[in-house]
């Protein structure tokens, strides 16, 4: 909440100072900033709404908001690097003058607030995909400023008054690539693809590696929402001689096996002998 209203307080500002200045590039920050101050105030409300318990429709609960957050705030990012690369190219088409003092003002003052968004988010970096994006949108507002700290400074010293749009370009750019990594990670999670981190080829070797374990199939491997993997599997075990391990046994160690080595908590695992008969094609992963 407060990294909200860092944003609100730096895009009010830069977009009142970019207009003000007639600088493009200082708009074109403040755009981002519009961006960043809807996506934390998205990623807070998935965030809130994601804490409500499991019922009978929707058994994960709501965690999959936070990754529909997610995928909004990247869409958005988009459009909005797609207008500051319009309004730039006609700007270096018919350079306007800027008003040096006033953007190299709020550029400062943009430095300060999100390096204070930054510090009040990094702590919570790592855990969730929304509060990495959040982290990730102020850096690149910190070094947008910087670019338009930059650009003021060239105007301020050779007169190239193209220097606004060219850095607004660079501003554009930093979103989208954001944008970009943003979507694609949350499509990879609704496509319940395998996590980056998770070689599912070792986790099948891990369960195999199991006393009492022959083969492993059927093994799945997805995100259910940041931090929380889930896993799904079936075993084929095999019990004979006076050593025989029971089903318990087993299923203690290949769930040990998965969190220890691979931080998988989530976990369902079928048991089935070597005679059972499929009605469908098998496939052993390996």
């Amino acid at each position: 909440m407060l990294a909200l209203c860092l944003a609100l307080v730096a895009m009010v500002a830069e977009a009142a100072g970019g207009w003000f200045a007639n600088s493009l590039a200082l708009l074109s920050d403040a755009a981002h900033m519009i961006a960043d101050a809807g996506a934390i105030g998205l990623s807070l409300f998935a965030l809130r709404i994601g804490t409500r318990p499991a019922d009978l429709k929707r058994t994960y609960g709501y965690y999959r908001l936070e990754i529909l957050a997610a995928l909004v705030n990247g869409a958005l990012l988009l459009a909005i690097a797609a207008g500051i690369a319009v309004e730039g190219y006609h700007r270096l088409l018919h350079p306007e003058p800027v008003h040096v003092g006033v953007v190299v003002g709020l550029a400062c003052f943009g430095i300060v607030l999100n390096a204070t968004g930054m510090w009040l988010t990094h702590a919570g970096e790592g855990a969730s995909m929304n509060l990495r994006s959040t982290f990730l949108h102020l850096a690149g507002d910190l070094l947008n400023s910087v670019g338009v700290l930059a650009s003021a400074a060239i105007i301020q010293f050779t007169g190239q008054l193209s220097a606004d749009p060219i850095i607004s370009f660079v501003i554009a750019a930093t979103i989208v690539w954001s944008a970009i990594r943003l979507c694609k990670e949350a499509v990879d999670v609704l496509l319940e693809g395998a996590p980056g981190h998770i070689p599912v080829s070792e986790v099948s070797g891990a369960l195999e590696a199991v006393p009492g374990v022959t083969a492993v199939h059927d093994l799945h491997v997805w995100t259910i929402t940041s931090g929380l993997i889930a896993l799904s599997c079936h075993i084929v075990v095999i019990c004979e001689g006076p050593n025989c391990r029971t089903h318990d046994q087993i299923l203690t160690d290949a769930k040990a096996v998965l969190r220890d080595r691979f931080a998988i908590e989530h976990t369902t695992i079928q048991f089935e002998s070597p005679s059972y008969k499929h009605d469908g094609h098998q496939e052993v992963v390996h």
